[in-house]
């Protein structure tokens, strides 16, 4: 279907390939697995997994992929053998302790060579006696979907029963339909608490192919590009509202009060829904409220586009944002600081007061990709505003400046027209 929309290529959503990746080793690669992310860090983790398919390694290496270490440790743990998982000096600061108890608590043999709670680990590859085990899921779902992905491979499955709310909740959702779409048995707890899963023995294995959705944080950043460009149309294959398992699809939601409109596409042929349009409006709130409990990594984004757009904001549920590839909270204050913004911070919330934005000085990224790509979408406004190590979106938008490229030219081909 021609339209005059300017399509946007987003890439598969990183997080539901590397769910599919843990669980397809585990299955014995009984999935043929179609568009998987092109990011680093699944790249990285298909990586890790084949080496440990090939046994060419008892050494692994994660960078500062903390979702890759994570589901790493817990399938090694469970594996027969002696390993060693480490990562860069910042993922041996990101705690791993809730995981690491967790698994010790079943008999895991796991030695901090370190500070204890953090990498450098190792691991005794251990077949557990007990089925039960208890975690702490507030500083991360990775811990609690690290162990639902492995309980498959125990004999009696898994009950893990958590200790308080999850942080990003809808990503241990997201990890309950790739179970659940591999023919596992899953059950969850009407307070959210308690997970149930079944062993690999009644899995359907059938040689299939698995398509993975496009990537909903991704978009975020077309959203705020939407925002920055009131009347300027474009249109994003392979989302959809309805049938995403993605928390981040609350993106939609959120930048509606930034002027954002969304318009679902379906197909002419099949009813379906195809792609989304967005489409920024210049009507927006004066000032944004909102809890990032279970979207994290849409604040930053949510955050810059404020301050560009001079709108107020007071921002909640970022406490985890310290612990990421940054420290997100201290990244974003002090770069968007620079820019004359004035903003307060708390422990669990980050408050924007309006400003007129004034970019003068290059960005530091502080070696974060999302740091990197919600800065990045200022260039459509500010054209002479230096990103530094704009390479590092490849983490998880490899493509990302070339869209963003893309939309410069469109913009300004429509100038010149009008």
């Amino acid at each position: 279907m021609k339209t005059n929309d300017l399509h946007i290529a987003l890439p598969s959503s990183k997080s539901i390939s590397n769910r599919w990746l843990v669980l397809n080793y585990l299955m014995g690669n009984a999935y043929v697995l179609r568009n998987l992310s092109p990011s680093d860090d699944t790249a990285l983790l298909q990586t890790l997994l084949g080496q440990l398919k090939r046994g060419t390694t008892t050494s692994f290496m994660c960078g500062n992929a903390g979702a890759v270490a994570r589901f790493m440790m817990a399938v090694l743990a469970l594996t027969p053998g002696e390993w060693t998982l480490d990562g860069d000096e910042r993922l041996r600061q990101r705690p791993m302790a809730p995981l690491i108890e967790a698994l010790r608590s079943m008999g895991c043999p796991i030695q901090c060579l370190g500070n204890e709670g953090y990498l450098p680990v190792h691991l005794t590859g251990y077949m557990p006696k007990y089925k039960m085990t208890e975690l702490d899921p507030s500083e991360s779902s990775q811990y609690v979907s690290a162990m639902l992905l492995a309980g498959p491979l125990l004999p009696q499955g898994l009950t893990l029963t958590l200790t308080d709310r999850a942080a990003s909740r809808p990503y241990i959702d997201m990890t309950l339909k790739v179970l659940s779409s591999a023919g596992i048995r899953t059950s969850v707890s009407a307070n959210q608490r308690v997970y149930r899963v079944w062993p690999l023995d009644n899995a359907l294995r059938r040689k299939q192919a698995v398509d993975m959705e496009r990537d909903w944080t991704s978009a975020s950043y077309i959203y705020a590009a939407a925002a920055l460009l009131p009347g300027f149309r474009m249109r994003m294959q392979g989302l959809s509202l309805s049938t995403s398992c993605q928390g981040d699809r609350v993106t939609a939601e959120i930048f509606q009060h930034l002027g954002v409109v969304t318009r679902e596409v379906r197909s002419p042929y099949r009813k379906e829904v195809r792609s989304i349009t967005v489409e920024g409006t210049s009507e927006y709130l004066s000032s944004l409220e909102y809890n990032f409990i279970d979207c994290p990594d849409l604040m930053p984004t949510v955050l810059v586009t404020c301050a560009a757009l001079g709108v107020k904001a007071r921002l909640k549920g970022v406490k985890n944002l310290r612990v990421k590839e940054s420290d997100r909270i201290h990244a974003l204050s002090e770069e968007l600081g620079k820019m004359g913004c004035h903003i307060t911070q708390t422990d669990t919330e980050v408050r924007l007061s309006k400003a007129n934005l004034t970019p003068k000085e290059p960005v530091n990224v502080h070696g974060d990709h999302r740091i990197a790509m919600a800065f990045g979408v200022l260039t459509l406004r500010y054209p002479d505003l230096i990103i530094e190590n704009p390479e590092c979106v490849s983490k998880s938008f490899p493509n990302f400046w070339e869209q963003i490229n893309l939309i410069k030219q469109s913009v300004q081909l429509a100038a010149e027209k009008a």
